[in-house]
């Protein structure tokens, strides 16, 4: 069951609204700071070393038995930008649906209970790989592929991009996703002694000047 867990919390296809978030690639299609394949890498690259780095260690944490409490406040700590902290609470309301669906569990459902305005998407996402069975390496993996083949499926749609270069984009950033999982899954073992603090907490200010500019955008396509 891990490894079919494991695909269905990486499949764009689970119900969990992320399909309709661009992960800031619609604002910098706008800017004009991705244009092509190339750019679109380049936007991906940097958005798997710092926000995706970050997600992935508190999804790691949560599948790992961390007090998802403690890191649903550690994560506001590392979500600076208001609009992409209610992104974040808003696809977690969302991926809590999703999950307790599929993984019916009863941290599930006690963190519901706890934050019924939605915890931040990573922790649930945690979560439910914990109850599916899956390691805190396989939650930060599910996690970091997202925060990329979110953004580079967003561009085949804006930009009208050959959806094969994408997926070889995709499939070049491998190597990283992998080394980026376990960066996060480290972290968050050192976790257990040393509290949230030893959770990764890179940043991408560009990403959140941008969301908060896309938040205020009267029309678009994607919701973030």
């Amino acid at each position: 069951m891990s490894r079919a867990a494991l695909l269905l919390l990486a499949d764009g296809r689970f119900p969990a609204g992320g399909h309709a978030h661009s992960g800031g690639v619609e604002a910098a299609v706008a800017h004009g700071s991705v244009h092509d394949t190339g750019s679109l890498e380049a936007f991906c690259r940097g958005r798997l070393h710092t926000t995706a780095l970050t997600a992935a260690g508190l999804a790691a944490a949560a599948a790992g038995g961390h007090d998802p409490l403690l890191l649903d406040a550690a994560a506001d700590a590392r979500t600076p930008a208001p609009a992409l902290r209610a992104v974040a609470r808003r696809l977690g309301r969302q991926m809590m649906r999703a999950a307790r669906a599929t993984f019916p569990s009863a941290a599930l459902d006690e963190l519901a209970a706890a934050r019924p305005q939605g915890a931040h998407q990573p922790l649930v996402l945690g979560l439910a790989a914990r109850a599916a069975g899956l390691a805190p390496v396989d939650a930060a993996y599910a996690t970091a592929y997202e925060n990329i083949s979110g953004p580079a499926t967003a561009a085949v749609r804006l930009l009208s991009l050959d959806p094969l270069s994408a997926a070889g984009l995709l499939a070049r950033l491998g190597p990283e996703t992998d080394d980026i999982a376990q960066v996060a899954a480290d972290a968050a073992d050192r976790a257990t002694i040393e509290g949230p603090d030893a959770l990764p907490s890179a940043s991408s200010p560009l990403l959140d000047i941008t969301g908060e500019q896309h938040a205020a955008w009267t029309v678009r396509l994607f919701a973030s």
